[in-house]
């Protein structure tokens, strides 16, 4: 299996995700936002498959620090330009893998659909 993870490596959920995969012994690549950026084709891509509510993070600091007038009236398409801007602003992680990909990391989700 192909299992592509991405993230920021400081990130508690991203290490708590990384710790599991090791555990499991999967063979993953890592992607950092921080160091490689993110792909608005990457991104249009995701929000196609699980939305993009389920991608932009409005929870973190990030988000909060942005001016009013980007955190109005945000639709996919600003949605995806934030996001290339502030990579902080991807959910994490992000897994894609054979069957698809997933938001967040939750411990039985991951194990049924990487298993």
């Amino acid at each position: 299996m192909t299992i592509q993870l991405y993230g920021i490596p400081n990130c508690d959920t991203v290490k708590k995700a990384r710790r599991w995969l090791d555990a499991q012994g999967a063979d993953y690549a890592f992607h950092d936002y921080k160091k490689e950026g993110a792909d608005a084709g990457r991104l249009a891509s995701w929000s196609d498959a699980v939305g993009v509510e389920a991608l932009l993070n409005k929870r973190g600091t990030t988000f909060r620090k942005l001016p009013n007038a980007d955190k109005e009236d945000i639709d996919r398409a600003k949605a995806i330009d934030l996001m290339v801007q502030h990579p902080s602003l991807i959910k994490r992680p992000v897994v894609e893998y054979d069957g698809g990909i997933m938001v967040g990391f939750t411990e039985d989700e991951w194990a049924q659909a990487l298993a």
